[in-house]
């Protein structure tokens, strides 16, 4: 076998030309992908929700009534009670005000009625409570 030598020659300008050409490629292809990549979702600024205010929805017990009171601001619910609470009903359905608070506490930390859990012993009160609560809040909702 023979090895037959090759000579390359290359030309300093047309190897300036091309280093100058590939870094300009590399260059456009970085400002393309800057350009067209999606951008990272800004920090939503809090809008009006709700007109502050306080809010009441009425729950119809037999033969009395009683109201549950929503308080909130523009952006969040502050505070969720039963008023005009007579010593009748809270002794007719004794696990009414245990259950309103604990719904309450779920609402505030969560800022919403949705995925609220509670107890299998008083669902039908509970659902009762948070079928008013979410009235309350469709009083309070911004048009």
């Amino acid at each position: 076998m023979s090895a037959k030598t090759k000579i390359v020659v290359l030309h300093m300008k047309e190897m300036i030309y091309t280093l100058i050409f590939a870094g300009l490629g590399i260059l456009l292809i970085l400002l393309l992908i800057c350009m067209f990549l999606p951008k990272q979702k800004e920090k939503a600024v809090e809008t009006m929700t709700y007109v502050a205010g306080v809010y009441t929805s009425t729950v119809q017990l037999n033969d009395s009534t009683m109201d549950v009171q929503v308080v909130v601001d523009e952006s969040r619910i502050r505070s969720i009670s039963l008023v005009n609470l007579d010593e009748t009903v809270s002794a007719m359905y004794p696990l009414m005000q245990p259950a309103a608070e604990s719904l309450a506490d779920q609402i505030i930390t969560k800022q919403s009625t949705e995925n609220i859990s509670y107890d299998k012993d008083n669902q039908y009160t509970s659902m009762v409570l948070l079928n008013a609560v979410n009235d309350a809040l469709t009083k309070a909702e911004v048009e």
